[in-house]
């Protein structure tokens, strides 16, 4: 029903999955911290959302960070209405798997996040990463302001000077306006820290970057 041949091109509205009117039911709280993940957040909190290959890995990138109130795994940037995870990974919703950091900006700043985004995973290979392969598996950036657009573009642009001079390709990463975020399914939730032994898929490039916007 799900199946998709050429699931490393995006989806065109035509033969993607129609979805369903009701979000998937997922965790209330944070498995380590307890703290609500939908919110209410406190005031001065700040969202951000990172594409970074398979979420369970990417989501314990961020959750031990200082200055990170609460973290979550979920869908963005596809077609299909409250997709389930074997929908995205169908290749037929057009979603990337993500991670929604809550960060006080005061402890850390979106830069700082950014930096951790860029040097947890290799951005320059389109549809994949390591050895997942699909279009959930894309590297991208999804703002929630004008200043993090602004921030995202020039880090990235930074990055890819650095990775060009160490004879890495183009960076692929995508950067676009959030415009919806759905959770995933509650077993997907902090997925690493219930299954300390489970797959993680992430691999850097092993390069680091001084970044000043």
């Amino acid at each position: 029903m799900f199946f998709y041949r050429n699931n490393i091109s995006m989806p065109s509205a035509e033969i993607a999955l129609p979805g369903r009117s009701q979000p998937i039911k997922t965790a209330e709280s944070h498995f380590i911290s307890g703290r609500s993940l939908k919110g209410p957040y406190p005031d001065q909190m700040i969202i951000a959302v990172f594409g970074l290959g398979c979420f369970w890995g990417a989501e314990r990138k961020f959750w031990s960070q200082k200055g990170v109130w609460v973290s979550s795994v979920g869908y963005c940037a596809g077609i299909t209405l409250n997709p389930s995870y074997e929908e995205v990974c169908s290749g037929r919703t057009g979603h990337n798997e993500v991670v929604q950091v809550v960060f006080d900006p005061n402890i850390i700043s979106y830069v700082e996040l950014l930096k951790i985004f860029f040097e947890s995973h290799n951005p320059t290979q389109g549809m994949r990463q390591g050895n997942d392969i699909g279009t959930q598996y894309r590297s991208g950036i999804y703002y929630t302001s004008n200043q993090q657009q602004a921030d995202a573009t020039l880090v990235r642009d930074n990055y890819n000077k650095v990775l060009l001079s160490e004879g890495f390709t183009e960076i692929t990463t995508e950067i676009l306006s959030l415009n919806e975020y759905y959770y995933a399914e509650d077993y997907h939730q902090q997925y690493l820290a219930k299954n300390p032994n489970g797959y993680c898929g992430l691999g850097g490039t092993g390069l680091n970057c001084e970044l000043n916007p």
